[in-house]
């Protein structure tokens, strides 16, 4: 059935009575857990695309993921609000990963392209969009299909960002001092895979597993994702 407008809406509150109970009757101490305490693992900084559910995605479930969206997923230095997100994240909550993760099908990465104002707000939001896109031009030229320049584009993205996030003090010094975990991802919308693009702590870290090494595991209802030495994360199932 098809949904409009407040009809939606409407709908989505009667599902979450049914999820709550379903989730209740899975686990009657989930939810008085989550209010009592608070301690993720990842703290996820995403693109606020509606097809790009950080924890659905992951298989995770509520309490495993901080997360953190924007337009076009764009770490911008001087945004207070991402400031704030990564500082509680990494100091206050002890996150043990940092995933910046952008996706195919960007609509932000679209309204690059041309150019032709995105208009009000956006056009200021995207700048550093196009800039990228300036510097790909060479590459861009070269491609035909518009959804490919768009992957292009918004994987440069994330490799633009990751700088300015091992650039921020907060995340060096947790790194430093706890070994925090900072990875570059890209989602494909068309096939709904993460892919790990080899960025951020990961490049540093080229090292073989320890015996007998510790994993860090996040655990889903019927996935878990667990994060290896040197910085590779693969999904298992349950």
């Amino acid at each position: 059935m098809s949904y409009h407008g407040d009809d939606k809406f409407l709908y989505a509150l009667s599902s979450n009575q049914a999820w709550a109970s379903y989730k209740s009757h899975q686990n009657p101490a989930l939810f008085r857990n989550l209010a009592n305490e608070h301690a993720p693992s990842i703290l996820w900084i995403g693109c606020a695309d509606s097809r790009v559910p950080e924890t659905t995605i992951l298989g995770l479930q509520p309490g495993d993921v901080f997360v953190h969206r924007n337009f076009a997923n764009i770490i911008s230095p001087t945004d207070i609000n991402t400031a704030a997100v990564i500082e509680h994240a990494v100091v206050n909550l002890k996150v043990k990963h940092v995933v910046l993760c952008g996706h195919s099908a960007c609509d932000g990465a679209r309204a690059t392209l041309t150019d032709s104002p995105a208009g009000g707000v956006l056009e200021t939001w995207l700048t550093s969009l196009r800039v990228v896109r300036a510097q790909l031009a060479s590459e861009l030229a070269t491609i035909q299909d518009d959804r490919t320049k768009e992957a292009v584009i918004a994987e440069k993205n994330v490799e633009v960002g990751m700088a300015v996030l091992m650039a921020n003090s907060i995340i060096r010094e947790h790194i430093k001092s706890r070994g925090l975990q900072v990875h570059g991802c890209f989602f494909d919308i068309s096939t709904g895979r993460i892919r790990d693009l080899g960025l951020g702590t990961t490049i540093s870290v080229q090292r073989a597993p320890k015996a007998g090494a510790a994993n860090v595991t996040v655990r889903g209802q019927h996935a878990q994702l667990v994060f290896r030495e040197g910085g590779v994360a693969g999904m298992e199932a349950r």
